[in-house]
């Protein structure tokens, strides 16, 4: 159980989705869906104790699929965690790190790949450590993802995500977050399994979420995550907090 904190966003939403996100170096799983309705609530883990709850889950989904976990590389000056929790339940969590003179977790792997796309001038980050509990509504892998997007491209204009996902997954991130590859697999000593290089640039994301933010009743044929994802018009008010959160 955690405490409680004021929390960066609130939603409601019936437990239970046939799919998750899951990488090379993060991790999520499925089972049945149910119609119990539940209250979930992302917040930072700004505390130790935030940080170990969210540090559970995933060694919990990691082991699941077989995968190593090893300590971040990301410093703390230059990562933000977040976690989804209802009921006082961590269920779900996910860390971005941004790129410094320490570089990104990814340069163990792709730095040359990396190297390119800043000598163009983007500016890189890396969301890593994805981890959804089992049975986890489709809205809690879309919030964490949205809320790291606000952070880096609204707050810091960082300008592309940069991920590592296990081959088998990479269809899932193009199709439901429109990411590109980047680079052919190699392997992720950090979890023991190959990972390919996916980029998204974050002015693509905005236009998605603009365009489909907040649409999960009338989406029609668009199967991505993007209308699970917070309206465009909840933006400003979760930037507050984030930046409240901050000081």
């Amino acid at each position: 159980m955690i405490r409680e904190q004021l929390p960066i966003a609130t939603f409601a939403a019936t437990a239970g989705m046939r799919e998750a996100g899951a990488g090379a170096c993060r991790a999520a799983s499925a089972r049945e869906p149910t119609l119990d309705p539940q209250i979930f609530h992302i917040r930072m883990a700004d505390s130790a104790h935030r940080r170990e709850a969210a540090g559970q889950l995933i060694r919990k989904m990691y082991g699941w699929r077989g995968y190593a976990v090893e300590p971040h590389r990301c410093q703390e000056a230059n990562k933000i965690t977040l976690y989804a929790e209802t009921g006082g339940v961590v269920v779900g969590t996910l860390s971005l790190c941004m790129d410094s003179a320490a570089r990104l977790p990814a340069d163990d792997n792709f730095r040359d790949k990396l190297e390119l796309l800043r000598e163009q001038g983007r500016r890189l980050c890396e969301p890593s450590r994805l981890a959804i509990d089992k049975g986890m509504s489709k809205r809690v892998f879309a919030a964490l993802i949205h809320i790291s997007y606000i952070y880096a491209r609204t707050i810091h204009r960082y300008s592309d995500y940069v991920i590592e996902v296990n081959p088998r997954h990479v269809m899932f991130y193009r199709r439901m977050l429109g990411f590109h590859d980047v680079g052919p697999a190699r392997p992720c000593n950090r979890v023991g399994a190959p990972a390919v290089l996916l980029r998204l640039p974050l002015d693509q994301m905005g236009e998605q979420i603009r365009t489909w933010g907040g649409r999960m009743d009338e989406h029609g044929d668009e199967r991505s995550f993007y209308p699970y994802f917070f309206a465009s018009g909840d933006e400003p008010g979760i930037t507050g907090r984030l930046i409240a959160g901050l000081d």
